[in-house]
């Protein structure tokens, strides 16, 4: 693990090739995220583009869906309980709800825009135009601090929760070995940078 603080705004977190190629085999989803997001500050080398070609093939969904389900479950369990809750908090919760649910229609990684989540896997319904009025707030830039907390969101968030742990439950799924194309992108990239 590389944890490299520039200054009081930046921090710089990675992992060394092999670990990250390890955690890659198994769709982290965080480097999964990292690979896909739209922000790039510095690039060397094709490694990372190698990998983006990999990842359309590499996908393990227990492995992914269990990442999101455990991080919806702490979130809701440690901010959304009260009788007030901080409001912004939802998004904390509703992302990877909404990331599972996608990787149990698609059988792909999610993606990282919230809005499109939201707009392919929840159907129109209450519950739906609660979070759109949530999240034009957020957009509008309003304070969405502490609040009474907004019962039809925790209702489904709880359901959903519930349902989609049984619904890993029911998957045996078999990934493919990539270990060849693994250390083929390593080989590869130690030649391209240490010619």
């Amino acid at each position: 693990v590389i944890e490299l603080p520039i200054n009081d705004l930046l921090d710089i977190t990675g992992w060394e090739l092999t670990k990250a190629l390890r955690l890659f085999r198994k769709s982290n989803p965080p480097l999964m995220e990292w690979l896909r997001s739209g922000i790039v500050y510095y690039q060397a080398f094709s490694t990372i583009d190698q990998m983006k070609e990999l990842s359309k093939n590499i996908f393990a969904p227990n492995s992914c869906l269990h990442h999101y389900l455990n991080m919806a479950n702490n979130n809701f369990r440690e901010y959304l309980q009260g009788d007030k809750v901080r409001i912004k908090k939802y998004f904390y919760v509703l992302r990877p709800v909404l990331a599972a649910r996608w990787i149990e229609k698609y059988n792909e990684f999610p993606p990282l825009e919230f809005p499109k989540l939201l707009e392919d896997i929840l159907p129109d319904g209450e519950v739906k135009k609660h979070i759109q009025i949530l999240l034009k707030r957020k957009i509008d830039g309003e304070e969405l601090d502490f609040e009474p907390k907004i019962e039809v969101i925790n209702d489904f968030l709880n359901e959903e929760i519930i349902r989609l742990r049984e619904y890993t439950k029911t998957l045996n799924i078999d990934i493919p070995d990539f270990t060849h194309n693994l250390d083929l992108l390593f080989r590869n990239s130690l030649e391209e940078v240490w010619k």
